[in-house]
């Protein structure tokens, strides 16, 4: 099954952006294929203000997230896998989303027909109802 975070940060952010409010993601720094400013990395995590008036070429997309923008002066491409947000929320009210480290529904080794080894498998044949009061 496909991630749905990548989903989710995108339509935060619109609703984010729409609302007239500044975007701020929080990055695990520490991810693999992670590149951000290590200088302003703090406690393995960067708050990244991804607004449209902080970045240029904003790129959100299912495996990737991508902007050029200033730190210190400094022009730098940022990249990293959306896999590493941890958060998106508004800088102005911290309304927004919180993601768990480890996503629900990504092990991609069980097909979504089949319940979880170790769990009662539901028996085959025709479903049945019954009345709970």
């Amino acid at each position: 099954m496909v991630s749905s975070r990548p989903y989710l940060i995108r339509a935060i952010y619109d609703w984010i952006v729409d609302s007239n409010l500044t975007p701020y993601i929080l990055v695990d720094a520490e991810a693999a294929n992670v590149t951000v400013p290590t200088e302003f990395i703090q406690e393995g995590r960067i708050i990244l203000n991804v607004g449209p008036n902080a970045v240029r070429g904003l790129e959100l997309n299912n495996d990737w997230v991508m902007f050029s923008a200033r730190f210190s002066g400094v022009s730098m491409d940022v990249s990293l896998p959306p896999t590493a947000v941890l958060a998106i929320y508004a800088k102005e009210n911290g309304r927004g989303m919180v993601f768990n480290e480890e996503e629900f529904g990504e092990d991609e080794d069980t097909p979504p027909d089949e319940p979880p080894s170790g769990g009662d498998a539901p028996g085959k044949g025709r479903p049945s109802l019954r009345v709970v009061k």
